[in-house]
């Protein structure tokens, strides 16, 4: 995957506020689906939907807990991320 794909997917996966909102939850601790619809006041239905994209984003990885999951921020990959973006957004003088 090349880093215009990779910076495209991070960017779409951050586009939306609800996603921002869970991201910046599970920075401070991991959190079952239930747990964040309850905080952010949306469905689960809803919590699951942005996961999704959050987790194809690598942003998020679920850690299964006896019946329940629970989610955490990649860390690693954040900051990957973080990387990647402030080189794509470096000004490099010609």
């Amino acid at each position: 995957m090349t880093e215009t794909v990779k910076l495209t997917r991070l960017f779409k996966a951050l586009s939306v506020t609800t996603r921002l909102e869970m991201i910046e939850l599970l920075k401070h601790r991991s959190l079952c689906v239930n747990s964040i619809a309850k905080t952010l006041g949306i469905t689960s239905a809803a919590v699951s939907q942005h996961l999704r994209v959050l987790r194809d984003a690598d942003l998020v990885v679920a850690d299964r807990r006896g019946y329940f999951v629970h989610y955490r921020v990649n860390r690693e990959a954040l900051d990957r991320m973080k990387d990647d973006a402030v080189r794509f957004f470096q000004h490099e003088d010609g």
